[in-house]
């Protein structure tokens, strides 16, 4: 390294400004130490391997002659499924293809897969590969799909009262239909993998994943080993967001496939671009709902039909699906409703996980509503918001029937209402909105509340190996993946304690399927949740047993002293009586005293999160430990006339009960509220009229970036404990990014200054063309001769207060619907 730091550097323990320890590779980061898939050392006989792929959205193959491409200098090999034991694979259900055998479902569906000495031998292979397909009809929206009846899985039900005969008697109903767009992962280390062949087929796989039990897996699975063959090894990922919890398997089983067949190291590295093309979404929905309330603005029936864009194999869409419809209430109370999910199958690379898994199309959904409903009863937001929030003696109960323990909801509603200055600042943009000629101001306040568990219940479980060393160092081993989150931090930190010894003597080793067998991904926000209790219960083990060995020593010093473990007490380092604190020893003197009296100083824990289960079935259950809830203020400003927004400013206030590291959390919440932010204003996935991405790469697709954030934006923690979690800790992975919904909704606000009676229509992205066309559409007439206008363009049926908007019918205006027409080729 030419840098000057040493490893030792690399692994030191500083504070931050919170008093929090430092992400564990945070020097490493940003000196350039840190070591990723392609930063490890070449084998003078490693293998590059790639793919090539179907060059249709849909097409059956006729022919494909692979003669001359084997004749390519520095091609070593070349396979198909016919060299796949198993072709079939799936994390739910097994209905993906990995190689294609007969008819292709999307474009970049990988046919032959190449082995070569070196890129350019990979490139004149591609061009060398004959390949003859048959084009077949794809489907590339939902709408074609639903008309195909062409779905995957069944369909799914939540249902509380009674939806249909509570909406006959509302005051008020209006119906709509909300499309929400998919987004890109956008992970700035792409898909990789390097794979060593052992002795006896055994085989060393090296991978960006969040999932290494699921790449051991279908790694054995698909080419005929037995699990144990097999070994997985995570040391960090270069960003994941649920786009490496399913979807690594793929690259590492075509690696392994080449390392097992030739004996050589195998490496699978993809770029940006085809990483980008050839990879599944954050799932595109499009939600059809009915809602019918009283003057107030309480809800009083809500039915709903979701549809979830799968794209071509299944993949994870269930269970994202599935969290939809139960974070459909966000943090509302709904008596009777009816919700009903369904995949749609189209020809697009399987949409899979992304932070929030589904929860934000739920959300989203529910937020929207709540602004429809405050602009037809021309009400502030927040008073119908705050209306119909969960309570706490009552109700607060789920539509799926898991009661509401601890709800904080109410408290920080009303906290940061205060705290933001809402009242105020509301009136302001009411103000700024009647005067300026140029600009529109837009305020909205916003909720979450996200179940953290796994809602398969087996998956609610994970090992830890604790390691404890003669000189008082500790080795840990978990399932947890490290993808920048912290979660190694918080292990160390809660191992660290749990020995009150400085965290510097504790490292967090790679993770290995040879020492932590059948872990669940890291996901659903549970990581240090499920990990870090792990290894609170094998340290614990430990010492219990180094307790009972300081006990007989104090004891063997003093006469008339028992020995009595439970009042021994590690502190500062050291371990002593608490009758008798003068006499006091080192953790590694008493290390070493247990060590010498053949003590053992190594636990495996174990932990399964209690009192969970749900039953699809009749869609009632408690499939959630407990909830992370927060709300947010976003105000934002848009040019009339370029359709450009800003976000002015951000007040975030959140329950994460008793930080394990308030700087990771901070540092958490802020990064997902600006995915969030990405998602709903700017990232747009664009694509040509064959269904192949457009916006693949940073000069197509644009993520927010410094200035896209407000430069007033607040971040504060509600003091609280969670008793049932490690620590008294919340899981902060994913909620905070449903706080981005604020800002959607605050455009959405905006709108309804210059949208007279029609309520106001937005689609996701809200990105500057989308907001231009819906200023475009409702201020096309001047406003003196404004007549009231439908809710979605002049070709819909009138809707005005008091009135229902016909069920099916489209909400989109004109100008919007050829938007989306065009986004979606």
């Amino acid at each position: 390294m030419s840098n000057g730091h040493t490893s030792r550097n690399a692994d030191r323990v500083d504070k931050n400004a919170s008093g929090s320890i430092n992400h564990d590779s945070a020097i490493g980061h940003v000196s350039g130490q840190s070591i990723y898939i392609d930063d490890m050392p070449r084998q003078h006989n490693e293998l590059l391997v790639d793919y090539f792929g179907s060059p249709l959205p849909r097409g059956r193959i006729k022919s494909l002659d692979l003669e001359a491409a084997r004749a390519v200098p520095g091609v070593v090999a070349l396979f198909t499924h016919k060299d796949l034991h198993h072709n079939k694979f799936g994390p739910i259900l097994q209905d993906e293809v990995l190689l294609v055998e007969d008819i292709a479902e999307f474009i970049g569906q990988p046919i032959v897969v190449i082995a070569a000495e070196n890129h350019a031998a990979i490139k004149a292979c591609k061009a060398a590969i004959k390949l003859e397909m048959e084009a077949l009809e794809p489907l590339l929206n939902i709408d074609d799909a639903i008309k195909a009846g062409a779905y995957i899985d069944r369909e799914y039900m939540i249902e509380r009262g009674d939806a249909e005969a509570a909406m006959a008697e509302c005051s008020h109903v209006i119906e709509g239909r909300l499309y929400m767009a998919g987004a890109d992962h956008f992970y700035l280390e792409s898909q990789a993998c390097l794979v060593y062949p052992g002795e006896y087929g055994q085989l060393v796989v090296h991978s960006s994943t969040q999932a290494p039990s699921e790449v051991q897996h279908e790694v054995a699975h698909l080419l005929g080993l037995s699990i144990s063959q097999v070994v997985c090894i995570v040391k960090r990922m270069g960003g994941g967001f649920g786009g490496k919890e399913c979807q690594a398997t793929h690259p590492a089983v075509m690696a392994a496939l080449v390392a097992l067949r030739t004996g050589r190291p195998a490496r699978l590295v993809m770029n940006k671009d085809d990483d980008m093309m050839y990879t599944g979404k954050r799932h595109p929905f499009q939600n059809d709902y009915k809602v019918g309330f009283d003057d107030s603005g309480r809800v009083q029936a809500l039915s709903a039909r979701l549809y979830a864009d799968g794209g071509a194999y299944n993949d994870l869409s269930t269970a994202v699906l599935g969290r939809a419809l139960t974070h459909i209430d966000n943090a509302y109370f709904l008596p009777n409703v009816k919700v009903l999910g369904r995949i749609a199958k189209t020809n697009f690379p399987p949409n899979t996980a992304f932070r929030g898994f589904g929860g934000p199309q739920g959300v989203l959904t529910i937020e929207c509503i709540m602004e429809e409903i405050a602009a037809y009863l021309k009400k502030d937001p927040f008073s119908v918001r705050r209306a119909n929030c969960y309570g706490i003696e009552e109700r607060n109960t789920t539509h799926y029937g898991q009661l509401l323990e601890k709800n904080t909801l109410p408290e920080l509603f009303d906290k940061l209402r205060l705290s933001a200055d809402y009242d105020k600042r509301m009136a302001a943009v009411k103000s700024f909105n009647e005067s300026s000629q140029t600009h529109l101001k837009g305020l909205s306040l916003t909720a979450v509340k996200f179940g953290i568990s796994f809602t398969n219940k087996f998956l609610n479980q994970a090992n830890a190996l604790v390691n404890v060393y003669l000189d008082g160092s500790i080795q840990v081993s978990t399932g947890a993946t490290e993808m920048g989150q912290g979660v190694n931090t918080n292990i160390k930190i809660i191992v660290a304690d749990e020995f009150a010894i400085d965290p510097h003597q504790v490292i967090v080793m790679a993770t290995s399927t040879e020492k932590n067998n059948n872990t669940s991904a890291t996901a659903a926000s549970s990581a240090t949740d499920l990990n870090g209790s792990a290894a609170q219960i094998a340290c614990r083990a430990i010492k219990g047993r180094l307790q009972k060995v300081a006990a007989d020593y104090f004891a063997s010093q003093e006469t008339g002293v028992g020995a009595y473990p439970e009042r021994i007490v590690f502190a500062g380092g050291e371990v002593f009586d608490e009758r008798k604190p003068h006499r006091r020893l080192t953790f590694k003197e008493i290390v070493n005293m247990a060590y010498r009296e053949r003590v053992s100083l190594g636990e495996r824990g174990h932990y399964a999160t209690p009192s969970i289960s749900f039953d699809w079935s009749v869609g009632k259950g408690t499939p959630f430990l407990y909830y992370t809830n927060g709300v947010a203020v976003s105000e934002v400003c848009i040019d009339r006339f370029t359709g450009a927004l800003k976000v002015e400013r951000v007040d975030i206030l959140m329950d994460i009960g008793k930080s394990i590291n308030e700087g990771l959390n901070r540092g958490q919440i802020a990064g997902a509220f600006a995915q969030g932010l990405g998602w709903l204003t700017m990232e747009d996935l664009r694509y040509a009229a064959n269904g192949a991405l457009l916006s693949h790469s940073p000069t197509t697709y644009k993520i927010p970036g410094i200035y896209d954030l407000p430069a007033d934006f607040k971040i504060d923690l509600l003091e609280n404990e969670n008793t049932v979690n490690v620590r008294g800790s919340k899981a902060v992975g994913e909620p905070p990014l449903l706080l981005g919904i604020s800002v959607w909704t605050a455009v959405k606000h905006a709108l309804s200054f210059v949208s007279g009676d029609a309520i106001p229509v937005l689609n996701t992205p809200a990105s500057g063309e989308e907001i231009l066309e819906r200023l475009t559409a409702y201020c096309e007439t001047p406003a003196s001769d404004a007549k009231p206008r439908s809710r979605w363009g002049d070709d819909g049926a009138i809707l005005l207060r008091g009135q229902s908007f016909a069920h099916g019918e489209s909400r989109t205006s004109p100008v919007s619907a050829a938007s989306v027409a065009a986004k979606k080729q």
